[in-house]
């Protein structure tokens, strides 16, 4: 699964920045977030906590209908009951629907499917034909529903104010199984109408 999202982000980030005049609008976006999750307990980990950089990409291509990436993962490492590093990571592929509200904004609501996979950073390193690493990954199916309201600093510039929740399968390492992100993100837009 980890291969197709990385395969998608590939073909959005090569393919579509050519073709996004002949779409309705093609957008990126970077920016920061916090993640909260069900509290911890002295023998259940959270996952929440610390800053976390996010980077989405849509595509709207009927009536402000579309598909869209987005990726976050913790900033830094987080220490898993006190001892074993470790760096979750969020990403998914959604439907997404964006109407205008007047010529400065637009609101963006999405929901898709994706994975959340964390590493636990070991002391040593393992290697395999691929190359070498020093983590071991849990990766998780996930559900994933947001909504973000862009406001537009010039045509194509926007901030927006967003939030996510993430619904994740079988997440036994930590404390819930679901996760919701806040955070701004600021983001470009390749529009094909004004």
């Amino acid at each position: 699964m980890k291969k197709l999202f990385l395969l998608v982000a590939a073909f959005c980030l090569i393919l579509l920045p050519g073709s996004a005049a002949y779409a309705q609008q093609f957008d990126m976006s970077f920016g920061v977030s916090g993640l909260t999750e069900p509290a911890s307990t002295p023998t259940v980990q959270t996952i929440g906590g610390g800053a976390y950089l996010d980077f989405g990409l849509d595509f709207l291509f009927y009536h402000n209908v579309g598909v869209g990436f987005n990726a976050a993962f913790r900033a830094n490492e987080n220490l898993y009951q006190g001892f074993q590093p470790f760096r979750p990571f969020f990403y998914d592929v959604d439907a997404v629907y964006a109407p205008p509200l007047g010529k400065h904004a637009q609101a963006e609501l999405s929901a898709g499917i994706g994975a959340s996979s964390v590493r636990f950073y070991t002391p040593t390193f393992s290697c395999s034909f691929v190359g070498c690493t020093n983590f071991v990954s849990s990766n998780h199916f996930l559900g994933q529903f947001g909504g973000g309201m862009r406001l537009y600093v010039t045509n194509r510039i926007f901030i927006r104010p967003e939030a996510h929740l993430y619904l994740i399968h079988n997440n036994f390492e930590f404390s819930g199984s679901h996760a919701t992100r806040y955070g701004v993100s600021i983001g470009y837009s390749f529009k094909n109408q004004e």
